[in-house]
């Protein structure tokens, strides 16, 4: 009898970040920033000490005050990461392009 026991494989750091980003929720829009498309890139350097460029959807984002800490404690989170370092960028500006098919989903209906 052949038996098949398939294991998934381990998910890699960079799925472990953004599964631990897609926690973070814009308290505006119900939103998580991974799917919001607010985190513009994440680079995971040998010392897996990780940086990631994110933006908010505006400058005067109300929510400026704690979601670059949030996005850093859990990026912070997830095991084998060294340290985070996070940088707030402007360009290019964020629009709702960006926002993912499943973060349309959420902003129309899962709320």
């Amino acid at each position: 009898m052949l038996g098949f026991n398939k294991k998934e494989p381990e998910p890699t750091l960079d799925e472990q970040i953004i599964v631990a980003l897609k926690t973070v929720q814009d308290p505006e829009l119900g939103v998580n920033v991974w799917d919001l498309g607010l985190i513009y890139q994440i680079k995971i350097p040998a010392s897996r000490f990780v940086v990631i460029d994110m933006t908010l959807t505006s400058p005067g984002c109300p929510a400026a005050g704690i979601l670059p800490g949030q996005v850093a404690r859990a990026a912070k989170a997830v095991p084998g990461v060294a340290g985070v370092s996070l940088n707030l960028v402007w360009d290019p500006p964020w629009s709702a392009a960006r926002v993912s098919r499943e973060g349309r989903w959420l902003m129309n209906y899962g709320r």
